[in-house]
């Protein structure tokens, strides 16, 4: 049997009487949706104390620059961004609205072979299908997600175009 030596049960009494301490938590008050620790503040703003349990509070990022209610401005370029000559907007425009057009001439030559092949939900059966009726269900299945997103394709492309400047 060992002896129990006084630096040994002072050391787990010391080791006893810090770990709760390590756990312990100020008080947290709770003001709206803020957080806060600090009790003259808490007391000023009629805070209420949050009981039962330990709290993390990450704080998000802000908006640079007004106030949380106030409506998002739109963004300007800065001061020192080059001026682009009319002109060449125009040119850029006029670019990029011939390229939309193209990709939606392609978009709806593809729609409209899936919609061909779809066949209204009735696919020309192959040699496959006959042997398995599983296989037809499944490429019935994977034309018409296709068309789908067909659709979804061309329209987007339609919102594209819409948003671009009017033709001068």
């Amino acid at each position: 049997m060992k002896k129990i030596t006084f630096s040994l049960l002072s050391s787990c009494l010391g080791l006893a009487l810090a770990v709760p301490a390590a756990f312990a938590q100020n008080r947290i008050y709770r003001c709206g949706n803020e957080y806060t620790n600090n009790a003259a503040v808490a007391k000023e703003r009629n805070c209420k104390v949050v009981e039962g349990g330990n709290i993390t509070v990450v704080e998000g990022t802000r908006p640079a620059g007004g106030s949380s209610g106030a409506a998002p401005k739109a963004a300007a370029s800065p001061p020192s961004a080059p001026r682009v000559d009319p002109n060449d907007q125009r040119a850029r425009d006029a670019d990029a609205r011939a390229i939309l057009e193209s990709e939606l001439k392609k978009a709806q030559a593809r729609l409209a072979e899936t919609k061909q092949e779809y066949n209204d939900g009735s696919p020309q059966r192959n040699a496959l299908d006959l042997r398995n009726p599983q296989k037809y269900m499944e490429r019935t299945a994977e034309l018409k997600a296709a068309l789908a997103r067909a659709e979804a394709d061309v329209e987007g492309i339609r919102r594209e175009i819409e948003r671009l400047p009017p033709v001068r």
